[in-house]
């Protein structure tokens, strides 16, 4: 496979010989690297490429340029390149028009000139940039086949399943398959459908998922029976938990029913997350904070599902769906919550068939030059609309209240108005859904008018309410109506711990009502649902922990 190129950009030559001289330095191993001076000829060089099928994984290019601005630049070969980060060169007077570059073309970074030393300045910046690109990027793949029909739950199944678990994959209808490997895994044999093929060319015909995860070489078995800390849930708060717990030395395991990132890690942008002025995806956040946690030493295990609780002395016992249990000085219970369903007639017969909670990522691509309905009014489902804008034909929004701004936030209610091909219908609720083998059309009940219509759709996505995965912990620790799991002062009524509790103290905050157990971000009762705020408790749950762990 052809090495895909950096390109490099700036009329100024010194400046230009030198940007060149150190991604050669640094990158020519994996990558080309072709520096020109002049905008207008990069565009020309940059259609060429596109022309012959090469790929550009990074533009770094100059803002201040007489004939062009960088980010003039970046607008005219964002269509041909449309998967290249986008790193902006910037003296400090230049800032703002940087700043404002993230709005029009998406810019990813941009570095302060001068940027010496390169191993300081230059190199860390760009090489997160190409790492991402790489996770995302289908002219590097060489990861997992899925043969399936678009409308099959099946298939989406699997396709949620390894989206949420960042592993790579191409999906293609069984009608028109031309990729020689795929061809060739079949050799001429009918496959049931779904169908997985691997990169060593197994075929997996109509899977399950725990099939796929052995395949795949996931771990859901623990490598040892106690540890000092068992986090369950690995969202944003369950990784940030394990990541504080395994730097101060606590033999910690991370236990995910799915994939790491939960609800977050799913969200197609994030783009008020402190530290990340262009935003970034759930799914870098992700695979990220995955990576810093299991570089201090977490064990992950996935798919690993909690299933039962149990306070054995001063020991916690956790069971496993698969019947392992571990113990543990403490538990950190990081659950996060999943997407409400909406129950109204037709929505069980259709889910995965045009019918999603979610999944903005793993069928976007399906919905090329389609109608998109998004049911929902927060900021997920405005994220989720953002994202489609960009693929779909049309996208409408579903919303009960009279308008956005009452549940999302202003910079996105912002950034939806812009939008031309997104709108609105509020007042307004989905009542039916109806189709044979998909979903066809759906049903809007509208309040204020109190009348109902019938709209064509083939792809419905669902954002609404956020309902926690505790049943298994019912009658263990105590839970609000919702489900929730009740912390801190809030076990605490009118003077009186809650019932069962033994220690001479009250329940610390993050504190269940089993001494030893905390529970931390969505799962918890009071929490406020945001990725950092569900980060802040992960991270300081562990002084409460070692709080336990020294006084009981």
């Amino acid at each position: 496979m052809k090495k895909p190129y950096l390109v490099a950009v700036d009329d100024d030559i010194s400046v230009l010989r030198a940007v060149e001289r150190d991604l050669k330095a640094k990158f020519t191993p994996a990558y080309r690297v072709l520096a020109v001076d002049s905008p207008q000829k990069a565009i020309g060089l940059v259609r060429q490429l596109t022309a012959r099928g090469d790929v550009v994984a990074l533009f770094l290019v100059d803002q201040r340029m007489p004939q062009m601005s960088g980010t003039e630049f970046l607008r005219e070969v964002l269509p041909l390149q449309p998967a290249a980060r986008r790193v902006l060169l910037t003296a400090y007077a230049d800032s703002s028009a940087a700043i404002d570059a993230i709005n029009k073309v998406k810019l990813n970074h941009y570095l302060m000139k001068p940027w010496e030393p390169p191993e300081e300045h230059l190199y860390p910046v760009l090489t997160d940039q190409l790492e991402d690109w790489q996770a995302s990027n289908p002219a590097t793949f060489e990861g997992v086949f899925i043969v399936g029909t678009r409308w099959a739950p099946e298939t989406h199944q699997i396709k949620d399943f390894l989206a949420k678990s960042q592993i790579p994959y191409r999906w293609m209808e069984p009608e028109g398959i031309e990729d020689p490997r795929v061809l060739a895994a079949f050799a001429g044999h009918t496959p049931l459908l779904p169908a997985v093929i691997f990169p060593d060319s197994q075929v997996l015909e109509r899977p399950t998922l725990a099939e796929v995860a052995a395949k795949l070489g996931l771990v859901s078995t623990p490598s040892r029976r106690f540890y000092d800390v068992i986090v369950i849930g690995a969202g944003p708060a369950g990784l940030a938990c394990s990541l504080y717990c395994s730097t101060e030395g606590l033999k910690t395991v991370m236990l995910e029913r799915e994939a790491a990132g939960g609800q977050a890690g799913l969200s197609s942008r994030i783009e008020n997350y402190l530290g990340f002025p262009s935003g970034l995806s759930g799914a870098d956040l992700a695979r990220r904070g995955l990576a810093q946690v299991t570089r201090f030493g977490t064990e992950v295990l996935a798919p690993a599902e909690a299933v039962s609780l149990a306070e054995e002395g001063e020991y916690r016992v956790v069971k496993l769906a698969n019947g392992e249990e571990l113990a543990a000085h403490s538990v950190v219970i990081a659950a996060g919550v999943q997407w409400r369903r909406l129950e109204v007639p037709g929505m069980d017969r259709l889910s995965g068939a045009g019918i999603y909670y979610g999944a903005a990522i793993t069928e976007a691509s399906s919905c090329k030059d389609e109608d998109v309905y998004i049911v929902g009014g927060a900021n997920s489902a405005g994220q989720a609309a953002v994202h489609f804008s960009e693929i779909a034909r049309s996208v409408r929004m579903i919303v009960r209240g009279d308008s956005l701004s009452k549940s999302m936030s202003h910079y996105l209610v912002e950034r939806i108005q812009t939008i031309p091909n997104i709108s609105v219908i509020p007042n307004a609720e989905v009542t039916a859904v109806m189709g044979g083998e998909r979903l066809e059309s759906i049903e809007v009940r509208h309040f204020d008018t109190k009348t109902t219509e019938v709209l064509p759709s083939a792809a419905l996505f669902i954002f609404i309410g956020a309902e926690p995965h505790t049943e298994w912990l019912d009658g263990v620790v105590v839970r609000d109506k919702k489900g929730f799991l009740v912390t801190g002062a809030n076990l605490v009524k009118s003077g009186k711990r809650p019932a069962g509790w033994k220690l001479d103290r009250d329940p610390y905050l993050l504190e269940t009502s089993m001494p030893g157990v905390f529970a931390v971000g969505d799962v918890r009762d009071t929490a406020i649902r945001r990725v950092a705020n569900s980060v802040g408790e992960g991270s300081i749950v562990l002084y409460f922990i070692r709080q336990y762990m020294r006084n009981r």
